[in-house]
């Protein structure tokens, strides 16, 4: 029987015949804060998962009923989004590393050492939130687009090309641009339309790795290389042999270990921390990074011959700001995933919302346009939410954001009195006085705003200038017959 034994952090569950080892688990998960659920074998673990929500599952490799490699498979197929942590005995190692090839999150050999069970479980963790947060995964619904990433404009239509170019090439890919802008989501189109996407597709976090441990993570150690490698492990270039290596923020990795890394990108071999032995592999490489790495060359932080040798074909993700012909789009699908999600009814944004949206700068890009849509899923009621229904943040963050404020700041707050006094209308009709009254509102702003200038009233409004040109015959507005 599977056991709830605490709250707190993200919740883990752990798999294992062994009871005690079971047990001593738990109790360092539940002392560490995370709530815990335990199974002591792959088909009780999967009963869990049907019920509870899980973060990550640390199972064992050699148990009756379902093992720990089945459990894997069935995650895999069930539960993508959950890291798996394998633990075996040194003398399964092998199986250990066939697992972390078909998708394990990494493993931990018995008798395992404290501090770094407890450091993998972190990661993992990590990693969950992000997957739970993913934006935009494939095939998720009619606004997905080409390689399942949502956007239809120039600067899309441009990535697009080069994954179609690229992706069936060894050509190492550089990824550059802010967080949140769908970088893995490029690694791994370039995986999946490759000739190796029946091979392993292994993503190393160079931003969540002790500086200590780099190269380690990335090379490998022998036993006893330095205190706590009490067994050898293979490292991240290893498991990715015939695949693909992503090395995402590449930008934060130390100087040190860039020589290295270097010679294994220039060469295809390399040694392990401790170790004597050369090792080649055969590994696609794609790497990503969110700095502007030129100024780091500059200050001594990052190798010029490294940085050439990564940029063979570079991919630039432009954040929203500069794509807002994208925003909507991704609105329609963030609502469809949201109510997906949360089992509520899909959200539709009226115009004006949906052009404030466009105008806002979203500076966590593709994440924080998916947590605000969420948000308004999970607290509004409307069936088509409105400018009221935006987070504040958004209402008055962008471009447009003064002329709400001054809008609202004119229309003063509505009495008692007068709704009791108004006219009951039909509903649709109602809706459609409120955009059109929003609109003029909105427009003659803009207008004035850029003195009368219809161009530059145009883009204050996030539409082409033939757009608004049309809205205000719509309207029955007249369009200023000078422009400065």
């Amino acid at each position: 029987m599977a056991e709830d034994i605490s709250e707190g952090l993200p919740p883990v569950l752990v798999v294992d015949d062994e009871a005690n080892l079971r047990k001593v688990l738990v109790t360092l998960l539940r002392r560490s804060g995370y709530r815990t659920f335990s199974a002591s074998d792959g088909a009780e673990a999967r009963e869990v998962l049907e019920r509870e929500r899980v973060s990550v599952v640390v199972s064992d490799l050699r148990m009756p009923v379902m093992d720990g490699m089945t459990l894997l498979k069935n995650i895999q197929k069930s539960h993508p989004e959950i890291p798996v942590i394998i633990i075996t005995a040194f003398a399964t190692v092998d199986g250990a590393v066939e697992a972390i090839k078909l998708g394990a999150f990494d493993f931990v050999t018995k008798p395992f050492d404290r501090t770094e069970i407890k450091q993998v479980i972190a990661k993992a963790a990590a990693q969950f939130l992000l997957n739970e947060k993913e934006t935009l995964s494939p095939n998720q619904g009619d606004e997905a687009g080409r390689f399942g990433m949502v956007g239809s404009s120039s600067a899309m239509m441009e990535v697009f090309q080069v994954i179609e170019r690229v992706a069936k090439t060894p050509a190492t890919v550089l990824i550059t641009g802010e967080s949140g802008t769908g970088k893995e989501l490029v690694a791994r189109a370039l995986h999946e339309h490759s000739e190796r996407n029946d091979k392993p597709f292994i993503r190393v976090n160079c931003a969540a790795i002790p500086h200590d441990l780099v190269e380690s993570e990335l090379f490998g150690h022998e036993r006893g290389a330095f205190t706590g490698a009490v067994t050898s492990k293979p490292g991240r270039f290893e498991l990715a042999n015939g695949g693909t290596l992503f090395l995402d923020e590449v930008g934060e990795i130390p100087l040190a270990i860039q020589v290295k890394l270097l010679r294994a990108i220039q060469e295809a071999t390399f040694e392990r921390v401790g170790g004597v032995r050369a090792l080649k592999v055969d590994v696609r490489l794609v790497a990503a990074t969110n700095k502007d790495l030129q100024p780091m060359i500059a200050e001594g932080l990052f190798r010029e011959d490294l940085f050439y040798r990564l940029n063979v074909v570079p991919v630039k993700m432009l954040p929203l700001r500069e794509r807002p012909s994208d925003i909507p789009a991704l609105l329609r699908h963030a609502a469809k995933r949201a109510g997906r999600r949360l089992t509520r009814p899909i959200p539709v944004f009226d115009d004006a919302a949906i052009l404030l949206m466009s105008q806002y700068p979203w500076p966590g890009n593709i994440r924080e346009l998916e947590n605000a849509v969420e948000r308004m899923a999970l607290l509004s009621d409307a069936k088509v939410m409105g400018v009221s229904d935006l987070p504040q943040e958004i209402r008055e963050g962008g471009p447009t954001g003064a002329v709400v404020r001054k809008l609202m700041e004119v229309a003063g707050p509505e009495s008692e009195d007068a709704r009791d006094d108004a006219e009951i209308v039909p509903l649709k009709e109602a809706v459609r006085e409120g955009k059109a009254k929003i609109e003029r509102q909105l427009i003659a702003r803009a207008l004035t705003e850029t003195g009368n200038n219809v161009t530059k009233a145009a883009q204050l409004l996030g539409i082409s200038r033939k757009s608004l040109q049309l809205k205000m015959k719509e309207l029955e507005l007249r369009e200023p017959s000078v422009e400065n």
